[in-house]
């Protein structure tokens, strides 16, 4: 079992930055095994793709609403995963979680079913 805990929400004007962690505990030991995710629900929405970062992070992938705003990144001697996110927009308010899969390639995944273990979330909000 994996927990995963996010931090580093919060109240952010429109332009502004944020930088999302995300700390795994438990079965830690293959952290660098595990693909990681980052997801979003805002109010009224459904759970929504953010980023994802393959297991030795050399391969990331983004939804198109953050291309070139957000980065994803990932340090595996601290079992921690990060979401810089900059130029922020009132439709970047959400619920972001982080999410951990099982994984045997390299490949991130844009798909929620793929990841096994998911934090509780931290709230963002972009005021304008």
């Amino acid at each position: 079992q994996v927990q995963m805990v996010e931090s580093g929400g919060g109240l952010v004007q429109v332009g502004g930055s944020l930088r999302l962690s995300c700390a795994a505990s438990g079965r830690t030991q293959t952290f660098s095994r595990y693909r990681m995710g980052w997801f979003r629900q805002a109010p009224g929405k459904e759970r929504e793709f953010v980023s994802a970062i393959s297991r030795s992070g050399g391969r990331t992938n983004y939804a198109d609403s953050v291309k070139g705003r957000f980065t994803i990144s990932r340090d595996n001697a601290k079992n921690t995963v990060f979401l810089q996110m900059n130029s922020l927009k009132p439709e970047d308010t959400a619920v972001y979680y982080c999410a951990a899969g099982q994984a045997s390639t390299e490949a991130p995944a844009t798909v929620a079913e793929l990841y096994d273990y998911w934090g509780q979330g931290t709230q963002v909000t972009v005021s304008s």
